[in-house]
């Protein structure tokens, strides 16, 4: 469906012709014309499909502009996410000149304080900094007519049911319009949509036909160890042009940026421990092409939006199939193709066989390239740079020296000595990766111990996180369990199941009343 047969008003319409969009995805084609009309909407599918204009193109043409007050509230988990849909609110509302402000822990609470008195007409957050300042009585949700919860899954993993149960409670109940959008659909989610909102409407897009066949998917079973080496050689010949790479853990996606630097690779790294500032510097450069190599875990690249990535590389196998699909999700957008490749140990393998069976689709093996097959693709990626590097020289400039360095050596050797500076072969320059204890075995694989027992060599350590390794997405350590002064955007995700199902337990009276709307 084209956006054009939505309904939309003609500057929302010019917004989105001036940002490129005709079609509507699934989630947008199904959840608009329901919001349009003012109802409460559940919505299910991935990241990386359109959420923010399914949710953000309804409440936008319900914005009065000469209404100075908040009339729009979006609720997310991170300061990325939350950044990012504030910038495309930003650019979906531009014709109709609505002000989207967006708040969140880890900056100045009074530049964020002054930015509210001016009454912007949408405000994009985190839980915390919002609570935040609606205790500080400086923000203020009384005129709120629609009020979205995105990436609703992600907000209770992390602990915030209490946070979004306070805030929601400051926006009028009777007039409110409630958009819940979340990737998976556990009880809790439910709960909210039983207590908070009125006969909301369950739209489901299912992550199988989400990745329709846009990206190519692939496994290498190696052993942890051999995982480094097997992947530079896949860059030497399928020589990516964006990159993005996932690692289990913080300290994995340390050591793996640093390991490619080392081998010549433009790569940072970005997980929950780093600062805002250094988090936004790296996405920005690897936004403009500063940096061909992304190195994340999970929670860090929720919600990233970026375009143009060609390869997603699992370091580690995810221990939640539906991880593996965000993951995935980060190539292969607008229609263009993408690839994924999984590195998976032998006793890892029932994961992958999970991940086949929630996609619906067969992951093909890899047999890892030799090094003299990477050595051939970088003779290949060689000559091609160096085919670009002389057409853009002025050979004149260089008389004397070239004159030098003719009588000195034989073009064949002048000729070898600019090929390998070109070059870098995998085993250069070592590097060692901390080895992780594999996931727990889980049955789909080959016969054996599990991941935690039997004959695993170097595998006795500490796993440096594993699944909670990277549960404060929002930064500062030290805030936990501080004021509401401080950012509360930081919490372990075992302490938000708990409060999530004491919450649970006594709300057994309503019953949901859910029309299910799905796209089989």
């Amino acid at each position: 469906m084209k956006f054009s047969e939505l309904g939309l008003s003609p500057e929302l319409l010019k917004s989105i012709e001036a940002m490129g969009f005709e079609e509507t995805t699934p989630i947008q084609e199904q959840t608009i014309p329901l919001g349009l009309k003012g109802l409460d909407v559940i919505g299910q599918a991935q990241t990386g499909t359109g959420k923010t204009a399914a949710f953000g193109l309804p409440m936008l043409e319900k914005i009065d502009r000469n209404k100075r007050a908040i009339q729009g509230l979006v609720i997310a988990p991170t300061r990325e996410l939350a950044i990012q849909t504030q910038e495309e609110l930003y650019r979906l509302g531009r014709e109709k000149r609505v002000s989207v402000q967006v708040v969140y822990g880890g900056a100045d609470i009074g530049r964020q304080i002054r930015s509210l008195k001016n009454n912007p007409h949408i405000v994009v957050g985190t839980p915390g900094r919002l609570l935040d300042l609606i205790r500080r009585k400086s923000l203020k949700l009384n005129n709120v007519e629609t009020l979205v919860l995105d990436e609703g899954d992600e907000m209770l993993n992390m602990g915030f049911l209490e946070d979004i149960e306070a805030i929601i409670s400051e926006t009028p109940a009777d007039t409110r319009q409630t958009l819940l959008f979340s990737a998976t659909m556990p009880p809790a989610i439910k709960r909210i949509g039983v207590k908070f909102m009125k006969s909301p409407e369950h739209v489901q897009i299912k992550a199988s036909e989400m990745q329709a066949n846009l990206i190519d998917q692939y496994f290498v079973k190696c052993k942890d160890f051999e995982k480094f080496d097997n992947m530079t050689r896949l860059f030497d010949v399928q020589n990516p042009e964006l990159t993005i790479i996932f690692g289990r853990t913080k300290r994995r996606v340390d050591e793996l940026a640093n390991g490619l630097e080392l081998r010549g690779y433009r790569a940072e790294g970005i997980h929950g421990d780093l600062t805002q500032k250094k988090r936004m510097s790296v996405l920005k450069d690897f936004k403009t092409g500063n940096l061909d190599i992304l190195v994340a875990t999970d929670v860090a690249a929720r919600g990233l939006d970026i375009t143009g990535v060609t390869h997603v590389y699992n370091y580690d196998i995810p221990q939640d199939p539906e991880s593996y699909v965000h993951r995935i999700g980060r190539t292969g957008r607008a229609g263009k193709e993408g690839m994924s490749v999984t590195f998976v140990t032998p006793n890892e393998m029932g994961y992958l066989r999970t991940i086949e069976k929630l996609t619906g689709k067969a992951i093909s093996p890899l047999r890892p390239p030799s090094d003299e097959e990477a050595l051939v693709g970088q003779l290949k990626n060689a000559i091609d740079s160096i085919d670009t590097l002389v057409k853009e020289t002025e050979s004149e400039k260089y008389d004397r020296a070239i004159k030098h360095l003719m009588d000195k050596y034989t073009t064949e050797e002048l000729a070898s000595a600019l090929i390998k500076s070109q070059t870098k072969e995998a085993t250069e320059v070592p590097v060692t990766i901390t080895p992780e204890r594999p996931l727990p075995s889980r049955g789909g694989g080959k016969k054996g111990g599990s991941g935690y027992r039997g004959k695993s060599g170097g595998y006795k350590g500490k796993s440096g996180g594993s699944r909670s390794g990277d549960r404060r997405q929002s930064g500062d350590r030290n805030n936990k369990g501080r004021s509401f002064s401080k950012d509360r955007d930081s919490r372990p995700s075992s302490g938000g199941k708990r409060r999530d199902d004491r919450k649970g337990s006594s709300k057994g009276s309503g019953k949901p009343s859910f029309k299910i709307r799905s796209n089989d």
